[in-house]
């Protein structure tokens, strides 16, 4: 059985090695050990005392750190993966840091920098699988992209995929379009929180209690979004089902789009875009 070590014991990293359990012995390193200790806990896994005890154990290393942080911990953890390396073990990293691409993070961990000019060829650099999940993989309803190295193992791939499935659905991409994904399922939670919020202001507004208002606004986000996955048809119909002519929904229809609801929408996923590009 592989051995995970995941540097960092924040939420997402927390619940993608819950994901985990049963398919892979797991520990957890951490700034603060504390927090890496109940992380540790309720799946049985290991606590290891430093990001450099972690790198030696790990056959699969996940980076669940900001991408602020990404650079220090790679350069702490670089002269144990190239030793392990060098001795013949087979290394994978798995990063979930927004904005630093797979070949960012092979030049930094082969020593020489993550600006200096490659020492290695693809071939010979260590396997990295970059990840974006999104918070709603803490209810095991997450959205993960996920792309790879060129040279990435393709049973390192499907065991993976395994350990990653359990905490959602996911989908391979480009690696060109990781901003892209960064902005639509990484930061839409937020964006579909806030719809859900003014949904039950709306139903507080017209008289429900605050408590109910909330249950019904979330449960008909949930089953709005269950139809459009389970019927597989186009939202745009869906809704044309819901409209009926000089009802009471094309009329809130029509207010949605006096206030630009659509196009403010896709400027929040754009601004997103443009930001997450900017981060490293």
């Amino acid at each position: 059985m592989k051995t995970i070590a995941c540097i960092g014991a924040g939420n997402i990293g927390t619940i993608l090695m819950k994901s985990a359990q049963g398919k892979a012995k797991i520990g957890f390193a951490d700034v603060d050990i504390n927090k890496a200790a109940n992380a540790a806990k309720p799946i049985k896994g290991t606590v290891f005392s430093s990001n450099t005890e972690a790198a030696k154990a790990g056959d699969y290393i996940f980076l669940a750190v900001k991408p602020q942080v990404l650079s220090s911990v790679l350069t702490e953890i670089s002269p144990v993966i190239r030793i392990r390396s060098q001795k013949g073990k087979n290394i994978i990293l798995v990063s979930m840091a927004a904005g630093w691409p797979i070949s960012k993070i092979q030049l930094a961990v082969s020593g020489i920098g993550a600006d200096a000019p490659a020492a290695r060829t693809p071939q010979q650099a260590i396997p990295v699988m970059r990840i974006m999940p999104n918070t709603p993989v803490l209810v095991s309803q997450g959205m993960i992209a996920f792309c790879t190295s060129q040279n990435f193992p393709l049973a390192e791939l499907d065991e993976l995929k395994a350990i990653l499935d359990g905490a959602g659905s996911t989908d391979q991409v480009d690696e060109t379009l990781m901003d892209a994904v960064t902005a639509l399922s990484g930061s839409g939670p937020a964006f579909a929180f806030q719809f859900i919020e003014a949904l039950a202001d709306g139903g507080v507004l017209t008289g429900i209690s605050r408590e109910k208002a909330l249950h019904y606004a979330a449960q008909t986000v949930m089953g709005a979004a269950s139809m459009v996955l389970q019927t597989g048809k186009h939202p745009g119909e869906l809704k044309d089902m819901v409209a009926s002519p000089a009802g009471v929904t094309i009329e809130g229809i029509a207010a949605l789009e006096r206030a630009s609801f659509r196009g403010a929408v896709i400027s929040a996923v754009e601004a997103a875009w443009k930001r997450a590009q900017k981060l490293v």
